[in-house]
């Protein structure tokens, strides 16, 4: 049987796998890989803090939309990191199921 020893997840990186911002149906900007997945998702927790308080501003202020745009900016950035580092779980859990190693 082969070694399935599990990465301890520290050891994981993302994949950069993920784009988010799309101009003509191309995406503009992507999650860098090799990240620690732990750094990565303190980073989209820092970035989902800005997204609450500038919707919570949005929703105050009726004369701008800057604040809307800052969220919808910052909600898909932050998207797109927890999207890369679920793809590498999944993988890792895949692999594990599975014997394999890619």
């Amino acid at each position: 049987m082969p070694d399935t020893k599990r990465p301890h997840p520290s050891d994981l990186k993302t994949i950069g796998l993920t784009p988010f911002v799309y101009c003509s149906n191309q995406p503009l900007f992507h999650v860098s890989a090799g990240v620690p997945i732990g750094d990565a998702l303190s980073q989209a927790s820092d970035l989902l803090f800005l997204v609450k308080a500038f919707a919570e501003d949005a929703a105050y202020d009726k004369k701008t939309d800057r604040h809307a745009w800052g969220a919808h900016f910052l909600a898909a950035m932050s998207k797109a990191v927890i999207d890369d580092v679920v793809k590498v779980i999944n993988h890792q859990s895949f692999t594990a199921r599975n014997g394999t190693q890619v």
